[in-house]
């Protein structure tokens, strides 16, 4: 390892779900290739298909070295459940306490590897302050967006009675209570609210956050006014549509499809659609009378199939125009194919930020968590629709108006247009983000002999 590397080694630490890996490899990528040597730590189980893509990439992978953090298993967190997919919901306050119980793992981990910097995530508050008994300097990457943060962040202190300043944080109280119901689920004694905090409270000087000012430029400088530092943004950091060969059939149907006549419908890999909102979902596609490639996941141990949670005769009645896949497709090749005019979506922040950049208009259909939030926001800026619920629960009639209005009917050729600007603004601004980021953390690591060149 060069000098250069030597004093530009980074340990990333991401929670152990596919939405924070996956921007934590992403930024790895990155930074790879700007000179830093990146080590990305998680559990075995989340690590082997990253072993797997790595070792078919270039040259600024070798700069990338994954490292495995073993959590204590038992027979209720057998090591199959050391991440997120296809984890039972019920299991999910056993895994954080799970992987708090890993801060002497990682604290090992440091000690190796003597990293000039740990990048963590905001669940993990006690990565930073192992890294500060190791005098390393840590910040936290905020693999939400700056809306999502500036709301939570919003809620969390002591102003109740202050209202928010933007479209997208207003909501009734109702629904602000359900959005940061997620802030007061506890695990291990802590709620997600102390360890946002916590977090936040500990990161150097910065905050990392996936998003681009082209984006959330307002939301970005509310964030900082309200954590007290520097927020900067690391642009959306889209993974590339890479190619595999179980990917084939899903194609080849797609390429038999008009340009824009086509949605796709994927509620991300964390949330699974209850047997009502399969209901509701497929009698909207069918309704709609627009094409649809529908991705439906069920979780670990649910023995449930497709065919027993579809109405009765539906895919016999939607022949070739809908194509239904259990577990897994390629999202980000899907929603850069020509057939493609619509993403049906949960709005989770990834999947928001793919869509934008492959500049597909979004059917928002939040479910939990920051998904409201984030389709707020892609309506104000004029990117999505939002199918609104009927008495606080999906319905089929208004999955298909929004579908057609904004697949067929002329506001979805608006959609699209703006969609498409917005991308282009985005990928003009990507190098530039970064480079921002680059400056930043070497700043922060002390390289006064870079920084003056």
């Amino acid at each position: 390892m060069d000098a250069k590397h030597q004093s530009r080694r980074v340990l990333m630490l991401p929670w152990l779900g596919h939405g924070h890996i996956s921007p934590f490899l992403e930024l790895a990528k990155k930074l790879a290739q700007r000179n830093f040597y990146i080590y990305l730590c998680s559990t075995p189980i989340n690590l082997k298909p990253l072993r797997d893509n790595l070792c078919h990439r270039g040259s600024t992978i070798s700069s990338i070295q994954l490292i495995d953090i073993h959590l204590p298993s038992s027979s209720e967190l057998p090591s199959h459940y050391h991440t997120t997919k296809d984890l039972p919901p019920h299991l999910m306050s056993t895994l954080k306490a799970a992987f708090d119980a890993a801060r002497p793992a990682f604290c090992d981990i440091l000690k190796t590897i003597k990293p000039s910097l740990v990048i963590y995530d905001y669940l993990q508050p006690w990565a930073s302050m192992a890294a500060c008994e190791e005098n390393i300097r840590a910040i936290v990457f905020l693999s939400s967006g700056a809306a999502c943060c500036s709301f939570y962040c919003h809620g969390s202190l002591d102003n109740p009675g202050e209202k928010y300043p933007f479209p997208a944080l207003c909501f009734p109280e109702i629904e602000r209570r359900k959005i940061t119901q997620f802030l007061h689920y506890t695990a291990n004694g802590l709620t997600n609210m102390e360890r946002f905090r916590g977090s936040m409270a500990r990161s150097s000087n910065i905050v990392l956050i996936k998003t681009s000012k082209e984006i959330e430029a307002k939301y970005i400088d509310y964030l900082s006014v309200l954590v007290g530092k520097t927020i900067i943004p690391v642009g959306p950091l889209v993974q590339d549509a890479a190619n595999r060969d179980d990917d084939t059939v899903i194609m080849d149907w797609l390429s038999k499809k008009n340009p824009f006549s086509v949605v796709f419908v994927s509620f991300g890999t964390e949330y699974f659609l209850s047997v009502e909102e399969i209901e509701e979902i497929a009698h909207g596609l069918e309704l709609s009378t627009v094409g649809f490639l529908w991705v439906v996941r069920f979780h670990g141990g649910d023995e449930k199939t497709i065919h027993e949670v579809l109405p009765e005769g539906f895919l016999q009645r939607i022949g070739e125009r809908g194509m239904v896949v259990e577990g897994w497709a390629p999202q980000a090749k899907i929603l850069c194919h020509s057939s493609i005019g619509g993403f049906v979506s949960h709005c989770g922040w990834s999947s928001t930020l793919e869509a934008i950049m492959f500049g597909v208009p979004i059917i928002a259909t939040p479910m939990h968590l920051d998904q409201p939030l984030n389709a707020k926001l892609v309506v104000d800026i004029g990117v999505g629709m939002e199918v609104k619920r009927v008495n606080e629960r999906l319905d089929n009639k208004e999955v298909a108006r929004v579908i057609k209005k904004a697949v067929v009917e002329e506001e979805g050729k608006e959609l699209r247009r703006k969609a498409k600007e917005l991308a282009e603004r985005l990928r003009d601004k990507e190098e530039e983000e970064m480079d921002v980021v680059v400056e930043e953390l070497v700043l922060l690591v002390g390289e006064p002999e870079l920084v003056a060149q």
